[in-house]
């Protein structure tokens, strides 16, 4: 085993070790199959348990909140920030920072919608998309690394710059005159099987990042740095290149929003995202991620950003004036984060 294997091994142990010590070559421990259910239920217990007395909430006093057509498209609004917070769980476990996320997005967005106006079919735009996200995160990250600034300003900065660029390529304007009778669009932008096909890619999108984050050697490393990041660089580990890798999964995740959301409006909107960026934050810090680092849960995030669409569908149910709609989803923040902490400290006496 080498001394990275060793490193990134004990930082998966040390939040289990007593006064966090790090005994390095130590004898790995792999976790069994059950062994990782449990974990993944006892973290997310707390964030699922609110979610739960949310709609039930609701529920009970407008039935028709429960509607299935209603509860789809609830969670079909929160596709986009639970993308943007799937890949934000990464940076925010090893103590980065990603709020260029909104920018990123409007910027992915008017690049694909100008390709398919300009004649690209929209299937290959997609990539393109994807690419700019990455390419958008991995600069993100040679800022960071090469100027030694920290992540939170750099990427404050290219929230303006990636929005700027996005509204001056749009001319300032909507890029409509697309081929909407596309398949990409009747079908990317429309149901399978009575589900709103961009639910179907989250899905996908979780499954696979909740096993890169918790099985794999890059989730591993991420946590690490997260962990301790001065005892992650002696031991070995490639901070620098894990780094970039995590903000460019960022820049992923939020291009693969940014595709789905101009499959299903069919427009380059330059304006769209604003906020976002908080929002994915605020979701991954409900599901259970803290910005202290060293650990994180894809499926929390997720949980997470439904909390925040379920009380903004909840608040049109009762009525709520629209200047009190940020007052309730910060109250509901805030009660949300207390319980699932509650619930963590309640866990950890029993243990």
């Amino acid at each position: 085993m080498t001394e990275t294997e060793r490193a990134v091994d004990d930082a998966e142990r040390a939040p289990e070790q007593g006064g966090g010590r790090r005994q390095f070559g130590a004898i790995p421990r792999r976790l069994t199959g059950g062994v990782l259910v449990r974990r993944l239920i006892r973290d997310e217990l707390g964030v699922l348990i609110v979610l739960g007395l949310l709609i039930a909430g609701i529920g009970i006093p407008y039935p028709d909140f429960l509607d299935s057509d209603n509860l789809l498209t609830t969670a079909h609004n929160s596709v986009y920030i639970s993308l943007m917070a799937c890949g934000m769980v990464f940076a925010l476990a090893m103590r980065e920072v990603d709020l260029s996320v909104g920018g990123t997005y409007a910027m992915c967005l008017v690049v694909g919608a100008l390709l398919v106006r300009d004649g690209t079919p929209p299937w290959l735009a997609v990539p393109v998309m994807l690419v700019t996200g990455i390419v958008l995160g991995v600069f993100n990250a040679l800022v960071t690394t090469l100027l030694a600034l920290p992540s939170f300003i750099v990427t404050l900065g290219t929230l303006m710059l990636y929005r700027g660029v996005g509204l001056a390529l749009a001319d300032g304007k909507q890029i409509t005159d697309l081929p909407l009778d596309d398949s990409f669009f009747t079908f990317a932008g429309g149901d399978a099987a009575g589900v709103p096909f961009a639910l179907w890619v989250l899905l996908a999108v979780v499954v696979v990042l909740a096993v890169v984050l918790t099985r794999t050697r890059f989730g591993a490393r991420v946590r690490a740095i997260g962990s301790n990041p001065d005892a992650a660089a002696f031991s070995g580990i490639p901070v620098v290149r894990t780094r970039i890798q995590a903000l460019a999964l960022s820049g992923l995740t939020t291009a693969c929003a940014a595709a789905l959301a101009l499959a299903f409006y069919g427009a380059g909107d330059p304006t769209l995202g604003q906020g976002y960026e908080l929002q994915a934050i605020a979701a991954c810090i409900i599901g259970g991620t803290p910005l202290a680092g060293g650990r994180g849960s894809v499926v929390g995030a997720v949980a997470g950003a439904m909390i925040l669409s379920v009380v903004a569908s909840g608040l049109v149910f009762f009525e709520v004036p629209i200047n009190w709609t940020s007052f309730a989803t910060g109250g509901v923040i805030l009660v949300a984060v207390a319980a699932d902490s509650a619930l963590r400290r309640t866990g950890r006496r029993r243990r």
